[in-house]
């Protein structure tokens, strides 16, 4: 019931908190303020990588999706991948937008604008959470995985539209900094260091996650179905009366 084994998941985690910590000394301390924004740009060394994490997320959740559409790899390992992964793609595009408002006060001096990179990530949000939401509704967990899985694959459509929204539209969201057509970083030096660094840190914080989350998802289920059989099980080891008996059932006497 994991997708790691304990040890590679127990190293991961540590490697996932160290490098968290290289990052918040380098993020504050050893990377230098932008010459326009000042510090206000340290948040792009969470910002960025908690927005690459969230791609990701979804990125995995369609193809644990599309997987379990495909007959010759059907398997209830992809609809638990598929999602675990999409609760860590709304956890991380919840904190994509919260640090993205963090990062307008003081650059745009609002909170929120309406923005097309701003709403279509806010639509992303929202489309996933129906899919969790989706998730929780009873049905046989053949039909959920079902369902859930094209919900999925349809939801994905929006993503292209989220990073692609800076090059489509007029917005006040700056150009594609890092994921740039060329892949090309605007950015050198310590700060580039910081940036790639950060993207690596969460990448890791992610897989590391996904493991957890997907043992918790095979528990649950696991539990689930013990307690579907102990209720059948009860159902069937208690006779019926029958009407002639004459016994009143659950009557003291």
């Amino acid at each position: 019931m994991r997708l790691l084994i304990p040890r590679v998941s127990t190293a991961l985690g540590w490697c996932s908190l160290a490098a968290l910590v290289v990052l918040a000394l380098f993020g504050l301390w050893g990377a230098p303020p932008d010459r326009v924004q000042g510090d206000a740009q340290r948040l792009m060394y969470l910002h960025v990588p908690v927005a690459w994490v969230a791609y990701l997320a979804f990125g995995v959740t369609a193809l644990g999706s599309a997987l379990w559409l495909w007959p010759r790899t059907r398997a209830v390992v992809w609809d638990r991948v598929a999602g675990a992964s999409a609760e860590l793609g709304v956890i991380f595009t919840a904190l994509t937008l919260v640090d993205g408002s963090l990062w307008g006060r003081p650059v745009w001096g609002v909170w929120w604008a309406w923005d097309a990179r701003l709403v279509t990530t806010a639509v992303l949000f929202f489309l996933y959470l129906g899919y969790l939401a989706l998730r929780r509704i009873p049905s046989s967990p053949e039909a959920r995985a079902k369902r859930c899985a094209i919900a999925a694959l349809v939801a994905f459509v929006d993503v292209p539209i989220v990073h692609f929204s800076v090059t489509w539209w007029r917005t006040l969201h700056q150009q594609g900094t890092v994921f740039n057509e060329e892949l090309n970083a605007h950015i050198h030096g310590v700060m580039a260091f910081t940036l790639w660094f950060g993207v690596f840190a969460f990448t890791l914080l992610y897989v590391y996650l996904l493991d957890r989350r997907y043992r918790l998802l095979a528990l649950d289920e696991t539990r689930e179905e013990r307690e579907v059989e102990r209720a059948i099980a009860e159902r069937v080891s208690v006779p019926a009366a029958r009407p002639d008996s004459g016994v009143e059932v659950g009557v003291p006497r």
